[in-house]
C-alpha cells in the first residue's frame, strides 16, 4: 500500500531538503518536481526553442526522460541519461523557469510523469501544486513557508555550495519575482490546500523543521 506526502510552498523554503530527509527516514521515493521543470527549461534552452514555439516544445516533451537517483552526496537529477544536477540550478534556468512552468503542455506532460512515479510505491513529492493538483488526495499535505528574507539567505548559501555567485539583492529580487509569477499564474497557482498543515520555518533550523514534519507524518501513518 502506497503512502503519499505532498510538500508545497514558495521557492527557498527548504522543501527539497525536508523532502530528502523525509524520504530517508521513511524509505519513500523523493520526487523534486521543481527539478523536473528545470530539466524541461534546460532542454528548451539547449535546443534554442522560443517559448511561443509550442509545437517544438510538445515534440521535446514527447521524448524527454527525467529520473532521480539517491547518492552519498545527495540526490542527482538525470535528463535523458545525463547528470544535470548542477546545470539546472544556474541563474539562466532560474530566470525563465516560471515562464516555462506556465505553459499548459509542459504542466500536463509533467503531471503525467509525476503521477506515474507514484504508482505502487510510497513517495514524498515537493513543489507548488502537489497537494492542490497533482495529488489532491495525498495522505499528508504540508505547506512549508518562510519569510522572503530568510529564503534569500538560504538560497545564497545553496548557491555558494554549488559555486554559483549571485548578490543578496539579485537573489531577493528573484525570490519575490518567482513568488508573484507562481501565485498569479492561471494554471495550478501556488497556494495552500485547504487541508494542508502550515509549517513556518522562518525561525527554525532545517532539523527542527524536519522534526515537525516527521511528527505530522507519523500521526497520519
Amino acid at each position: 500500500m502506497s503512502f503519499i506526502v505532498a510538500i508545497d510552498g514558495p521557492a527557498g523554503t527548504g522543501k527539497g531538503t525536508i523532502a530528502s530527509l523525509v524520504s530517508k527516514k521513511f524509505g519513500f521515493l523523493n520526487v523534486d518536481t521543481g527539478a523536473m521543470f528545470r530539466c524541461v527549461t534546460l532542454e528548451i534552452i539547449r535546443r534554442k526553442i522560443e517559448l511561443h514555439e509550442i509545437e517544438k516544445i510538445e515534440e521535446l516533451l514527447n521524448k524527454i526522460e527525467i529520473s532521480f537517483k539517491e547518492e552519498s552526496n545527495g540526490q542527482r537529477v538525470f535528463l535523458n541519461g545525463e547528470d544535470v544536477s548542477t546545470e539546472i540550478r544556474t541563474k539562466q534556468i532560474t530566470d525563465i523557469i516560471s515562464e516555462v512552468s506556465k505553459i499548459p503542455q509542459v504542466r500536463g506532460r509533467l503531471l503525467e510523469l509525476q503521477r506515474d512515479l507514484a504508482k505502487g510505491q510510497s513517495i514524498v513529492m515537493e513543489g507548488r501544486d502537489i497537494g492542490t493538483v497533482v495529488f489532491p488526495n495525498a495522505d499528508v499535505k504540508i505547506y512549508l513557508d518562510a519569510s522572503a528574507e530568510e529564503r534569500t539567505r538560504r538560497r545564497i548559501r545553496q548557491n555558494e555550495e554549488k559555486g554559483i555567485k549571485m548578490s543578496y539583492e539579485e537573489v531577493l529580487e528573484s525570490v519575490i519575482k518567482r513568488d508573484k509569477i507562481d501565485s498569479e499564474r492561471e494554471i495550478a497557482p501556488l497556494r495552500k490546500a485547504d487541508d494542508a498543515i502550515l509549517v513556518d520555518g522562518t525561525n527554525m533550523s532545517i532539523d527542527e523543521c524536519a522534526d515537525v514534519v516527521y511528527k505530522i507524518i507519523e500521526e497520519k501513518m
